[in-house]
């Protein structure tokens, strides 16, 4: 039985790891011809997809890799913008280099992986076939902010902006969503995650009460390309357990209170 993907191209970027690694899997089971790109892909795993070396901040290197993958997939029907990195210090602490290089990579490289595969989406989209699907990956900090992420917050955001944006302008050839992850289970959080401690309190927090797996953020992205969400455009689906749903103000009294509530 073919699958929802069956012999489309597909690229992810950040793919050689971690919720990209999972992305790139995801499709290929799902039957599409997928390449990775990533800065450095021999420091992950990128498996047997095909691997394309490029930092998304540079424009020229992110053309290049996409006409690259449209050429040896024999064109692209789904871009998975994920590469992104994140770092924590007090706003007023960031200089201007690090910034830009946060700025750079979480929000311009995606709108060089936009532009870039605009052109061979459209034309994968075209006619009566099922359209073309572009998912940025984006997060739950875009809309509630964390201490020490400002210009990560601040990309995040405007990654979310700019899947609203992209929605409208390339429908409906295109379809343009976007993907917010919670606590996802990664190299990034391995020390929190294998802290019993530290896991405790934060899944306390999450609704689900666990924290994710890139399984869980991969299975969403896979939706969202294919035909099962051929209605939906310009979203921005949480993946985060319900973690953003509680008030901070009264959450941990009410749930103590309620708690003892009389049978």
């Amino acid at each position: 039985m073919a699958g929802p993907q069956e012999g489309r191209g597909a690229l992810v970027t950040g793919g050689a790891r971690g919720i990209g690694r999972a992305v790139a899997d995801r499709l290929a089971a799902d039957g599409a011809r997928v390449a990775v790109v990533d800065v450095d892909p021999d420091a992950g795993d990128p498996g047997a997809h095909l691997v394309l070396q490029a930092d998304v901040a540079d424009a020229d290197a992110m053309a290049a890799a996409v006409a690259e993958a449209a050429e040896r997939l024999g064109g692209l029907a789904v871009l998975v913008n994920n590469a992104g990195f994140g770092a924590a210090k007090p706003l007023d602490r960031y200089d201007d280099g690090e910034w830009a290089r946060l700025v750079g990579v979480n929000l311009t490289g995606v709108w060089h992986g936009i532009r870039a595969a605009v052109p061979h989406l459209r034309a994968a989209g075209a006619g009566a076939g099922p359209s073309a699907s572009i998912v940025n990956i984006a997060g739950t900090t875009a809309s509630r902010p964390t201490r020490g992420e400002g210009p990560y917050a601040a990309a995040k955001a405007g990654v979310v902006a700019l899947t609203k944006a992209a929605a409208v302008e390339y429908a409906p050839a295109v379809r343009v969503n976007c993907v917010s992850p919670g606590y996802i289970a990664t190299r990034l959080t391995k020390v929190v995650v294998d802290d019993e401690g530290l896991r405790t309190r934060i899944e306390g927090r999450i609704p689900l009460g666990r924290i994710g797996t890139v399984a869980d953020v991969a299975g969403v992205v896979a939706f969202l390309c294919s035909p099962d969400a051929a209605y939906v455009t310009g979203q921005d689906l949480l993946v985060d357990g319900g973690s953003v749903l509680p008030s901070h103000q009264s959450d941990e009294l009410l749930k103590s209170l309620l708690a003892h509530w009389p049978d």
